[in-house]
């Protein structure tokens, strides 16, 4: 529930912010949850083609938004950091391992245990919090992590093996975040440096397609438009959650992200009609139930912040009146 704000045209100009966040942030979970319709139509090309694509062409759309924007002087700075430059270079590295994953396991009749993978995300993501930077778990998290590392056992037994590939992508995308926030680097930069770091290598690897017999781009006009779009869905929803991030509270952000594996589960389920034996259902719901209590913790603990702030600012002296400034939307 975000902070009430006291003034009549602020307030309806901040609730109008608000909402227009809500809807920015739903539709970048969105449609990142509905990827799984996509990357299928890209077939006969491989999941190594498809990835490859996706690089170069989201390149092109980052440096044109870019240059649109005349926002390239972040670019000097950064070149005089080569710490910042490695661990942008690293976060490339994990990222393209998530995407080919991804790709792969949608394209090979993985798209359930994909989901998986972005569910039990935020619970690997509080145990590096934990092992790398020593973080302090509340007991609700502690449980949280308890109850998902259970469902990774009892997913392992019904499939017979470890599910490798939700892992992998939960922990590739946990080691991009962790990265990412490292390297304090604002979304649409970043993008255009992870894949500028990676966009020598997928061209090369195109050229050397097309050089070998293995025509990337041989499958017909409508086939080359839906891989040269791969660049443009990248980017739209990155920028949608951008805009959505300096509107709405962290909390509700927090929220709208299992918006993806829902989507991304249903998919799975109601259009793939892939398999949900017994132990694949028990499994799922240990994981919806640890996230259930790890977002009764995150929404408890923001209320319990807010009425502390409330309390204090009641018993803080009165300030002098002065103008009430217009709320902002950026920061």
């Amino acid at each position: 529930m975000a902070p009430e704000i006291q003034g009549g045209q602020g307030s309806r100009g901040s609730q109008s912010e608000l909402g227009r966040g809500v809807w920015l942030g739903a539709a970048a979970y969105g449609i990142w949850g509905l990827f799984p319709l996509y990357w299928p139509l890209l077939e006969p090309s491989s999941s190594a083609d498809i990835l490859a694509n996706r690089m170069v062409w989201s390149l092109v759309v980052a440096a044109a938004i870019l240059t649109v924007r005349r926002h390239w002087s972040w670019v000097r700075p950064l070149l005089s950091q080569p710490r910042r430059l490695a661990l942008s270079a690293l976060a490339a590295a994990a990222i393209s391992l998530n995407w080919g994953v991804y790709i792969w396991a949608v394209n090979s009749g993985h798209v359930v245990e994909s989901s998986l993978g972005y569910f039990i995300n935020p619970l690997v993501t509080i145990a590096f919090g934990v092992l790398l930077l020593r973080e302090r778990l509340r007991i609700a998290q502690w449980s949280a992590v308890g109850v998902g590392a259970l469902a990774v056992v009892v997913l392992a037994v019904g499939y017979g093996q470890l599910p490798w590939i939700a892992l992998t992508l939960a922990f590739t995308f946990a080691v991009y975040g962790l990265l990412k926030k490292k390297v304090a680097l604002g979304g649409l930069e970043s993008f255009a440096l992870e894949t500028a770091f990676i966009f020598p290598f997928a061209l090369a690897f195109l050229i050397y397609r097309s050089a070998t017999g293995h025509a990337v781009f041989g499958h017909g006009a409508g086939h080359l438009t839906l891989l040269l779009l791969t660049g443009p869905i990248t980017a739209i929803p990155l920028l949608m959650f951008g805009a959505a991030a300096i509107r709405i509270p962290l909390s509700t952000m927090g929220l709208l992200q299992y918006l993806a594996p829902v989507f991304q589960f249903l998919c799975g389920v109601l259009y793939f009609h892939e398999a949900m034996p017994p132990a694949r259902w028990a499994g799922f719901t240990l994981v919806w139930a640890a996230l259930a209590v790890l977002t009764w913790d995150a929404v408890r603990r923001v209320r319990a912040d807010r009425s502390g702030s409330a309390v204090a600012q009641t018993a803080a002296p009165a300030p002098v009146p002065a103008p009430e400034p217009a709320p902002s939307v950026t920061r």
